[in-house]
């Protein structure tokens, strides 16, 4: 291997120590503590886990949580309710709906039905609209992650090349607007892109979120280019077991690359981290409070 390992676990740790020490200078100026409320629709055991860390993650950085359980028959009418209850209420800065719902339910109603400043998935169509026009707004975590990762690694993103691999509203789409703004030259490539190995191979940065195990391989990458694989995917192995790979064939593309994260271990770790981060943010603005200045 000769790229460098990106460390998400470290970085991750270190926005989360920073997030934490600035929630004690929000508490002495605001007279209160941040807090986030997770919904939890149905007993998905990938989501309950999850929200069980952003839970832990959440009192460890001295913000308040709470977790909100509902049974998985329950209506879009009940859901919305809460949703506009958490909206009215005053203690809450943060509000987060946890993906996927079940079928009975409308997403995208959800999404926003969720009060903009409140709206820490960064989702909601107003946040969506500010993030493409460059204003400041509640930005989606693990897009947010994977810029923090290239900066915290040294990667020169002004003026780069950068192919992103996937379109979705919750990395691909949003992750480009940040490459953008950070003055990138992007490409979004999708399932109707044509010869996707010959895009990344003009690409100084890789970034691929498009959920197919192992899709991008080491003849597709530039040497010395940069590889953020927000891929997590459960595959079978020989003896029956299953194990976590990327959308990156790792062992091929780190031969390559100059930088990469691994799965597990790299951008996945930085999406609670910026979660707390953006409940911060959302409480300093209900404050009046410049979030970059705590």
């Amino acid at each position: 291997m000769s790229a460098t390992l990106i460390d998400g676990k470290a970085v991750a740790a270190g926005l989360r120590a920073e997030v934490a020490a600035k929630v004690q200078r929000f508490q002495a100026r605001a007279g209160r503590l941040p807090g986030l409320t997770v919904v939890l629709v149905g007993d998905d055991p990938a989501s309950e886990v999850y929200v069980r860390n952003k839970g832990i993650q959440t009192r460890e950085a001295g913000m308040i949580s709470n977790e909100i359980k509902l049974e998985g028959n329950t209506s879009q009418a009940d859901l919305l309710k809460i949703v506009a209850a958490l909206n009215a209420d005053r203690a809450v800065d943060g509000i987060l709906v946890q993906m996927p719902l079940p079928k009975q339910i409308d997403t995208q109603a959800i999404i926003e039905a969720i009060d903009p400043g409140k709206d820490v998935d960064g989702l909601h169509p107003v946040n969506a609209g500010k993030l493409n026009q460059g204003i400041d707004a509640l930005t989606p975590c693990t897009p947010l992650g994977c810029m923090i990762l290239l900066e915290k690694a040294g990667v020169p993103v002004a003026g780069a090349n950068a192919v992103v691999i996937g379109r979705s509203i919750l990395v691909g789409r949003p992750v480009a607007a940040l490459l953008l703004a950070a003055h990138a030259t992007v490409t979004i490539a999708h399932s109707r892109s044509r010869d996707l190995p010959a895009l990344c191979r003009q690409a100084d940065i890789v970034i691929a979120a498009v959920g197919k195990p192992e899709l991008v391989r080491g003849d597709w990458i530039k040497p010395g280019a940069a590889v953020i694989d927000v891929g997590i995917n459960r595959v079978p192995k020989d003896d029956g077991k299953t194990k976590l790979v990327g959308d990156v064939h790792f062992a091929s593309v780190a031969a390559v690359a100059g930088v990469i994260t691994p799965v597990p271990g790299g951008v996945g770790p930085m999406t609670i981290a910026c979660l707390l981060q953006n409940t911060l943010t959302a409480a300093c603005y209900r404050e009046q409070i410049d979030p970059k200045g705590l």
